[in-house]
């Protein structure tokens, strides 16, 4: 389930109705705003945008020289709001939200979603930022997944 590790993020921020009542479209977008440009550079904040960042095969084994037994998969959580505290609000949100809703799943093999769960991440922050144009702060939140590429 590698290659769509990103679907069970955007579930679980789905799953937190606070944060999905704080977005002014009412969801998480996934991939990207998809409006045209113009539409997308004017879109309300708060925004948070889920994406699938790439993925890395390792560990091959004696029974296969091509495909190996882990993806390391990197999922990024891009969030822009209209101050400072806001985004810092947002991000301590989904940060928590990902984590809770990991463990909930974690702990119930009966969980639909429980075959997309990744065995483990870490979590990097990338510096805030001022975006003038919109104008907005933003930051960007990365999970680097281990996954089981066949699960």
């Amino acid at each position: 389930m590698s290659l769509i590790t990103d679907a069970i993020f955007v579930k679980a921020l789905r799953s937190n109705a606070a944060l999905i009542a704080s977005l002014p479209a009412g969801d998480v977008y996934n991939t990207a705003i998809a409006l045209p440009d113009e539409d997308a550079d004017n879109a309300p904040l708060p925004y948070v945008i889920v994406s699938f960042d790439g993925l890395n095969n390792q560990d091959t084994t004696k029974d296969n020289d091509y495909d190996g037994l882990t993806d390391t998969v990197t999922v990024g959580i891009e969030i822009a709001a209209e101050t400072r505290p806001k985004l810092g609000e947002l991000a301590v949100m989904i940060r928590k939200t990902i984590a809770d809703r990991f463990q909930q799943i974690a702990q119930d093999p009966q969980d639909e979603d429980y075959a997309l769960l990744p065995n483990a991440y870490t979590m990097q922050a990338q510096p805030v930022q001022y975006d003038s144009l919109k104008p907005c702060y933003w930051q960007r939140l990365q999970f680097q997944c281990d996954t089981n590429p066949d699960e």
